[in-house]
């Protein structure tokens, strides 16, 4: 039995058609959005609400949150909205009730003059810093985490997390599959590449994101139950359950966005059957940030990636066998064929109108 959930960010134009990103966007800007926004009490306890309060809903600001010095939050820089889908034993459901929540947030987001766009590095501002600067507490919070020490990356990144766990799986098994995932990440993420553009201007490169993020940050992340069931690693691939739901929960954060939540489908599905498969023996507990520069410069006109793209793609469809979802992956064997990404047509759109708020304007068109 398998269960799937997805978590997909966000980032949007404001009225004047700027990026709106933390250097000129408030957590109140976002939070009038969330406010109009329901909330479903059905999806308790499935959802993590947090400390700060601020994931209340199927919908929440995603930033960097400020302290006192003290555990009091008074302040958040914000990077955009993440919308959740709740816990569905199949794909489809997840894409329907994403695709769901991504209209209602358009709509409302409208009502205040933004609108999404698909981002998945930030295309202006190529690091965060926090201003005003970090007092002594934030400091010590960041010393005891390794993994936030990265956030000067994370609030400028964009990207879904692609949720699957299986029925009954012993926590070595989960581990593995988390293993296995991480080892051939670099040849699964570019069906997703959407980042082309750095620094005000067109990166030299399909994704931006996995080239600076990977490594950094974890490409899998692996929630187990109890504190010896973690393994050391940075970055870390284990972490323990905050919620009895996360428990065995296979969360894969390597991709880039998608404006097409059929690809997230596709994806979902290869996922699947990378877990049924018994063939590839790939494993890795880190990320190799070579090999995920290697495929963010050249994706699939690189022969070793796809080459490799090529077999992970086939060992799934042959491990779904007549599963009903394989007929999701038709999408990707379609840009493999091509040698072609989402990126591939955003610089092309680029090269045509020579603005990149024109270009992502354009994105997320239904």
């Amino acid at each position: 039995m398998f269960f799937f959930g997805i978590e997909h960010e966000v980032a949007f134009l404001n009225n004047e058609g700027k990026f709106a990103d933390f250097s000129h966007t408030k957590f109140a800007d976002f939070n009038q959005i969330i406010e109009r926004l329901p909330t479903y009490s059905s999806d308790y306890p499935q959802l993590r609400v947090g400390d700060a309060g601020i994931k209340m809903k199927r919908w929440y600001i995603e930033g960097f949150e400020r302290f006192a010095d003290s555990d009091e939050v008074i302040d958040c820089h914000v990077k955009g909205i993440e919308i959740r889908t709740t816990i569905h034993s199949n794909i489809q459901g997840a894409i329907t009730e994403l695709s769901e929540s991504f209209d209602l947030l358009r709509k409302v987001a409208a009502d205040f003059g933004l609108s999404p766009v698909l981002v998945s590095f930030n295309p202006y501002n190529p690091a965060f810093e926090p201003q005003p600067p970090l007092n002594n507490y934030e400091i010590k919070q960041l010393e005891t985490y390794p993994d936030e020490q990265t956030a000067n990356i994370h609030m400028v990144s964009y990207g879904p997390d692609l949720n699957i766990s299986v029925a009954d799986l012993s926590p070595e098994d989960v581990i593995d599959i988390g293993k296995k995932l991480t080892y051939y990440s670099p040849y699964i993420v570019p069906f997703s590449y959407s980042s082309p553009f750095y620094n005000g201007g067109l990166w030299d490169g399909l994704s931006v994101r996995t080239f600076i993020r990977t490594g950094k940050r974890p490409a899998t992340l692996v929630f187990v139950q109890k504190e010896e069931q973690l393994i050391n690693s940075i970055p870390a691939l284990t972490k323990i359950a905050r919620i009895p739901a996360e428990v065995g929960r296979i969360e894969f954060k390597a991709c880039d966005s998608c404006d097409d939540f059929f690809i997230y489908a596709a994806l979902l599905t290869l996922l699947k059957g990378l877990v049924l498969d018994k063939t590839l023996a790939g494993r890795a507990a880190v990320p190799d940030a070579a090999l995920h520069q290697l495929s963010a410069k050249a994706a699939f006109d690189n022969e070793d990636i796809f080459e490799n793209a090529t077999k992970v793609l086939q060992a799934a469809e042959v491990a779904l066998g007549d599963d009903p979802d394989v007929h999701y992956l038709t999408s990707l064997k379609g840009l493999l064929a091509k040698r072609k990404t989402r990126s591939h047509e955003l610089i092309e759109m680029f090269h045509r109108v020579s603005s990149i708020e024109e270009v992502i304007r354009q994105t997320y068109q239904v």
